[in-house]
């Protein structure tokens, strides 16, 4: 039986957290009242995102078996190790989906359409005859969709009444694209060997360390210029977090070039204690900022010119 609750990926759910930050600006911009019920969205929200992720891991280690095996580390995964019957994994596969529409309904209609686009983008992603996972470029674009989709889930945690900021879902979106890219470069380092490469990821046949870097760079700063649009425009004491932010994308740079990086699974980057505790010191900044005015700011940024006196 754990060979077949191992396909699930139970320990990817940490990343499932990235519903946080959606939660977070809808709550800080909607400012609605804490209660049960708000709680209660939440935690439903939580599992259901939980198990339509799952279904979405299920197809994809059951179609990249053939793939996997070439990998040094996913060649141990179950479905490549283990003889698993079809039946079972198809029937896991739509039952984790079905469980977590069901789920995602009891929290809302809206909540349940975002839900669902999450599902469909893993058929996108992994099912022929699209599978973009194999097309450069548009497997990164693609896959980081779920940062975007995953934003909406935690901000139609709170509201099912308003929309958030283009802005936010398209910055969140291209950092998304800067992880990925980061992931695969790290991948196609540890792996060394452009010809297995190819064979473990047909999107590798066409990147070189080069690309997938310069790709990276450029998503992060398409990313820094989304978010700062929406962080000026909402409140304009945010400049001040910028640097900071931009910070962090450098701080997964570094970790990219470790051995092993845990730039290759995110799940495991709860272990990077200096990335972890950066990421308080964001969290608690951003807070701060959100709730201190500082008039200055406001006075160099809303004047166009200054005009001096002597």
């Amino acid at each position: 039986m754990n060979k077949y609750i191992r396909i699930m990926r139970p320990d990817h759910w940490i990343k499932q957290l990235f519903i946080v930050p959606g939660f977070i600006f809808a709550f800080v911009l909607l400012k609605p009242e804490i209660n049960n019920c708000l709680v209660l969205n939440f935690v439903l929200g939580f599992i259901a995102t939980c198990l339509i992720a799952s279904s979405n891991y299920i197809i994809n280690e059951w179609l990249d078996a053939e793939f996997d095996k070439f990998h040094p580390t996913k060649k141990h995964r179950s479905v490549v190790e283990n003889n698993l019957k079809p039946a079972i994994v198809y029937s896991m596969y739509f039952g984790t989906a079905l469980l977590g529409g069901i789920i995602s309904y009891c929290v809302s209609p809206v909540f349940f359409y975002v839900e669902m686009f999450l599902w469909i983008m893993g058929v996108i992603y992994n099912v022929r005859p699209i599978r973009s996972k194999d097309i450069p470029f548009l497997d990164v674009i693609s896959e980081s969709v779920n940062n975007a989709i995953r934003l909406l889930i935690g901000w139609f945690v709170v509201t099912a009444s308003y929309f958030p900021p283009v802005s936010i879902i398209i910055g969140y979106w291209l950092a998304g694209a800067f992880l990925m890219a980061i992931k695969r470069y790290a991948e196609y380092r540890m792996i060394n060997d452009p010809k297995i490469a190819g064979l473990y990821r047909k999107s590798f046949k066409f990147y070189s360390e080069k690309s997938l870097l310069l790709s990276a760079l450029y998503y992060a700063m398409s990313s820094i210029l989304f978010v700062g649009i929406f962080l000026i425009k909402y409140r304009i004491e945010l400049i001040l977090f910028m640097p900071i932010f931009i910070g962090l994308f450098c701080y997964y740079f570094l970790i990219s070039f470790k051995e092993d990086s845990a730039a290759q699974k995110p799940e495991k980057l709860f272990r990077e204690k200096g990335l972890m505790l950066y990421c308080l010191i964001l969290c608690i900044l951003f807070l701060a900022l959100m709730t201190v005015d500082i008039p200055i700011i406001n006075f160099l940024v809303n004047n166009k010119l200054v005009e001096i006196n002597y």
